[in-house]
């Protein structure tokens, strides 16, 4: 979700903290005559462990790859995407963790993360029910700093600087994973990691033989 966090990233469909309530990705999308849904990639393909390279310039591409990327988020549904997860190695991210109003609407904030780096982290941790679009329909809870600095590039080439908290947190660095090639099975213990790899890669040998 975090681009299916459910924390679904990428993240993908919902959460908790620390046992606290779920979290539910954004309904609503967004459509523009240039945005295209994209095939977000799936484990065990191999290129969810590459090592995205940093985006040199933001050119016309690379605002296309967001747009489409923001496209293939809501409509998957997630809160977050990879570049890397529509199969484009690139230091890029979209998220969008909007909150529902009174009225129970989602009014869309998208967010662009370029090149984006974690400078600091706190000792304080939480935990976070987290799913990925790339390892569909799986959940389990993973720890991590509770809160996080971070550098990035928007869309306009300006860089920013920003302390994330709670979801936020727990997003960013889960879509900095996947920039460097990590999914958060990588977190769990031997034995549900290789439980998930193998039920995967069964999946995948299942739709060949289709």
């Amino acid at each position: 979700m975090i681009g299916q966090f459910s924390v679904h990233e990428g993240l993908a469909g919902t959460g908790s903290e620390n046992g606290g309530g779920g979290l539910t990705p954004p309904n609503q999308q967004l459509k523009s005559p240039g945005m295209a849904i994209r095939e977000i990639i799936i484990l065990p393909d191999k290129k969810l462990r590459l090592v995205s390279k940093p985006v040199e310039k933001v050119t016309a591409e690379i605002r296309k790859l967001a747009d489409d990327m923001f496209e293939t988020m809501y409509d998957a549904p997630g809160i977050g995407l990879a570049a890397i997860q529509v199969a484009q190695p690139l230091r890029l991210i979209t998220m969008d963790l909007a909150k529902r109003d009174e009225e129970g609407e989602t009014q869309p904030r998208p967010r662009v993360f370029i090149n984006p780096e974690i400078l600091s982290a706190s000792e304080e941790l939480s935990i976070y029910e987290e799913g990925c679009l790339s390892i569909p329909e799986y959940y389990e809870e993973v720890e991590r700093p509770a809160k996080v600095r971070v550098r990035f590039i928007d869309l306009d080439g300006k860089l920013h600087e920003e302390d994330a908290e709670g979801l936020f947190a727990t997003c960013i660095q889960h879509e900095i994973d996947h920039l460097n090639g990590v999914l958060f099975v990588d977190y769990l213990s031997k034995l549900k990691r290789d439980r998930v790899l193998k039920k995967f890669a069964k999946a995948a040998r299942r739709a060949v033989d289709e």
